[in-house]
């Protein structure tokens, strides 16, 4: 049989493939395919004629004392169809491993950004498949915000967490759950941002429930947190349509330990924060009486978000706990409450 060079070096070209491993993945294919023939000879190898195209399979001929002597071309029945089977086979393979690698390597670059897509009708449930056009995406269930449903044709934002080869093509995994994917989203509301007037400094998140976002910038006369709620509340009320509601805290960063932790427990008013330990991050906070319940918040979501934020651990406390001994309310919170940062994580 005989292979078009020609046309073999313009595929080449065209698809950026090393001619050279394209036809060496040829012949060593041919060579297999020639050894699994009941006929075959010993050590056979196939060769393709680089001026010519012609592709034979040459067979050594060993003496008695088992040196090569001579070499012969065998060509068995049918072998001339299986060989050109082959090749069309490894060809179509390459130029498929060549455009997946085109695809990995265009979306390598979105890693760590916000893709847009539209949903399909997936093989697993579990699963949201995303056609984000050159290449499918899959939202894994542990990547999901939970109780978020979509439907086949529903356009999606997610955070690409991973690009990778895969067995059957490229895979793009996506996130609806990961915190970067709130700051991304507020990167695309607040130009500030992208500007690096404004950068989000810290990030805690329960998906589906509350993120809290710290903030600073690097311009006087600019409002970090100004900038990310946006006029009228605008930018902060696009990102939070766009995770369903979920409920985000804005605060202001402070290289001060004592000022950051106060600021973390927001909405909640703190009296006072007293550093404990500096060495392991210890914050005693004081709240008014009324003002526990809302620092604590429901489960402890509140402070346990404010401890990962800032990484310290808070012992909240009313700052008339007599009072709450003496006349306890109903279903109340405890009188204090020790957060760490890593609780609930």
């Amino acid at each position: 049989m005989s292979v078009d060079v020609e046309a073999l070096k313009i595929l080449a070209a065209e698809k950026k493939l090393p001619l050279e491993r394209l036809i060496s993945s040829i012949e060593n294919e041919v060579a297999a395919a020639y050894a699994a023939l009941p006929e075959h000879k010993p050590h056979g190898r196939a060769v393709l004629n680089r001026e010519t195209g012609e592709l034979l399979i040459y067979v050594p001929v060993l003496g008695p004392d088992g040196d090569r002597i001579d070499t012969i071309t065998d060509n068995p029945d049918g072998f001339a169809k299986l060989a050109d089977k082959t090749a069309r086979k490894i060809i179509k393979e390459k130029m498929r491993e060549a455009k997946d690698l085109e695809v990995v390597t265009e979306f390598s670059g979105s890693v760590g950004d916000v893709i847009s897509g539209v949903v399909q009708q997936g093989r697993d449930a579990e699963i949201i498949y995303v056609n984000l056009g050159r290449v499918e995406g899959k939202v894994p269930a542990v990547e999901q915000i939970k109780g978020e449903v979509y439907k086949h044709g529903d356009r999606i934002k997610c955070f690409v967490v991973d690009v990778k080869q895969g067995e059957k093509g490229p895979e793009v995994t996506l996130s609806r759950s990961h915190p970067a994917f709130v700051k991304m989203l507020f990167a695309l509301e607040c130009p500030e941002i992208k500007d690096r007037i404004v950068d989000i400094v810290g990030i805690a998140r329960e998906a589906g429930a509350r993120t809290k976002l710290s903030v600073r910038t690097h311009r006087a006369g600019v409002s970090a947190k100004g900038a990310l709620i946006g006029p009228q509340g605008s930018r902060a009320q696009n990102v939070m349509n766009e995770l369903n509601g979920e409920k985000i805290d804005i605060i202001d960063f402070s290289e001060d330990p004592a000022t950051y932790v106060a600021n973390a427990l927001a909405p909640a008013k703190v009296t006072s924060v007293e550093i404990v330990d500096l060495e392991t991050k210890s914050a005693k906070v004081v709240v008014p009486d009324y003002q526990l319940s809302l620092a604590i918040g429901k489960d402890g979501q509140n402070a346990r978000l404010a401890a990962r934020l800032t990484q310290w651990r808070i012992d909240i406390h009313p700052d008339n706990p007599v009072t709450q001994i003496k006349a306890p309310a109903v279903d109340q919170p405890e009188v204090n409450a020790d957060i760490s940062p890593d609780q609930g994580a």
